[in-house]
């Protein structure tokens, strides 16, 4: 197949990253990528590059922000060297919420800070990479003092690919004039890829004279299966539940409206105010399920996902991820998508 099998790199206790990245990697992912929520994403990859020698690494997502571009550019440098190039930085803006409440940092354009954040990273990879001066300013950032003692010297894998998380217009675009990959949320539908993701995309690759081939677009997909009746429903009460809760966010509107869902968003998002999260899945309909979700026996899996995706994703993880105790399950898959 043509599209690449990633899955997530989970566990609650750094001392289990080893294991757990190796026996990913021996059973045949494409890449291990690591997420910005509870844990900090960058700390797993420097146990999963140092045991691991072939699948690529990754975020998805850290968070830009609340770290300043010079503190992302020294830590994205020493994890691309310590993996011999392995490694992508993925990063997401994250909502004004947790922006300010979570994180405690002023609120601005997301957008334009972004493309500012973008631009600061390279400009400080290029000056430990050629010894050039450093000086890049722009509206959000300013970053003009580099001297030897803070430098880390030069490095053979220096241009780090960068992915960012996209739903809206502006950031599918950003992504297509200056990025090697789209992170595409995980609450998605192939309408919403095929009219808001793609043509974004594309607007932003020709702005910068590049094509499609010279980005990637990467999700987690919702898939729905079990080897009896109990196994699926269990399977779907989970997925309902997790994709209440994205519809419960208004920044996730337009995939609602891509397919006619949109009187779904202010009803779950009234039922999150109250805190009602136990009933919210119950608004989920079988009919959005089958928009949002793969379904299928088992054996059906891999076929079902790449003929919806193929030619719209180059690279997806299933949005629960493979634990080694399921590996006998997941052979076949990963076998069908990676060889």
């Amino acid at each position: 197949m043509s599209i690449k099998l990633d899955t997530a790199l989970v566990t609650t206790a750094l001392k289990d990253i080893p294991a757990a990245a190796r026996s990913a990697e021996e059973a045949g992912f494409d890449c291990l990528w690591t997420a910005d929520t509870g844990h900090d994403p960058f700390l797993p990859l420097v146990l999963a590059a140092e045991h691991t020698e072939r699948v690529k690494l990754g975020t998805s997502i850290a968070v830009a922000f609340p770290r300043s571009p010079m503190v992302t550019a020294m830590i994205g440098w020493d994890l691309a060297e310590l993996s011999g190039g392995r490694f992508m930085l993925g990063l997401g803006t994250q909502v004004k919420g947790h922006i300010e409440r979570r994180f405690g940092v002023k609120w601005e354009a997301p957008g334009p800070r972004m493309r500012d954040y973008i631009g600061a990273l390279r400009a400080i990879w290029e000056c430990w990479a050629k010894g050039t001066p450093l000086h890049y300013e722009s509206e959000h950032y300013n970053h003009t003092l580099m001297t030897p003692f803070f430098a880390p010297g030069p490095m053979n894998h220096w241009e780090i690919p960068i992915y960012i998380a996209g739903v809206n217009d502006y950031m599918c675009r950003l992504a297509g004039e200056l990025c090697q990959g789209l992170h595409v949320h995980p609450f998605h539908s192939i309408e919403y890829l095929k009219k808001t993701v793609l043509p974004n995309v594309e607007d932003g690759l020709k702005k910068s004279g590049r094509t499609r081939k010279d980005i990637a677009l990467s999700s987690s997909v919702f898939v729905i299966t079990g080897h009896d009746k109990d196994e699926i429903e269990s399977a779907k009460a989970l997925v309902k539940q997790q994709i209440s809760f994205y519809a419960s966010t208004r920044t996730y509107l337009k995939v609602l409206e891509a397919n006619g869902f949109g009187e779904k968003s202010e009803k779950l998002n009234a039922m999150s105010r109250r805190g009602d999260w136990g009933s919210m899945a119950d608004a989920i309909t079988d009919e959005m399920l089958e928009c949002y979700a793969v379904i299928g026996e088992p054996d059906e899996i891999p076929g079902k996902v790449q003929a919806r995706y193929e030619g719209i994703l180059d690279r997806l993880a299933f949005y629960f991820p493979y634990t080694p105790d399921d590996r006998g399950r997941w052979a076949p898959i990963i076998k069908a998508f990676n060889g």
